[in-house]
């Protein structure tokens, strides 16, 4: 990996935590019950996701700076495992399993609605 590669993936990552730390703080979601802000990342950060590998990109650089840098550093893989992690702890067994099939079903949905979108536009 060369410099400019690295400055990219900065460029991306940094990008990417700004965004991510914006929502957290201060976007509230309710439709009936509370989606906790990391699940909207993860959701937005899947939908994205499914737009980028539909337009399957063959540049580096952009990979670099779109996959593994803004989206990398967007989503919030670690956030979501520390949220099943304190369900453990406090034993909410079902709430555990539930918000769980929520973040996977949801985040790949958004994933083949992002793809199917850019699929129908191309």
């Amino acid at each position: 990996m060369d410099i400019r590669s690295i400055i990219i993936f900065l460029f991306g990552s940094t990008f990417g935590l700004i965004l991510r730390l914006f929502i957290q703080n201060n976007l509230k979601i309710n439709i009936g019950f509370n989606i906790q802000n990391t699940s909207i990342v993860n959701f937005i950060a899947s939908f994205f996701l499914g737009i980028l590998v539909a337009l399957d990109f063959i540049n580096n650089k952009i990979l670099f700076l779109f996959y593994t840098g803004f989206l990398g550093c967007f989503s919030t893989f670690s956030s979501f495992v520390y949220q099943l992690f304190v369900l453990l702890q406090k034993r909410k067994f079902i709430r555990l399993f539930f918000h769980y099939i929520e973040v996977i079903i949801i985040s790949f949905f958004c994933f083949y609605l992002g793809n199917y979108f850019m699929q129908l536009i191309k």
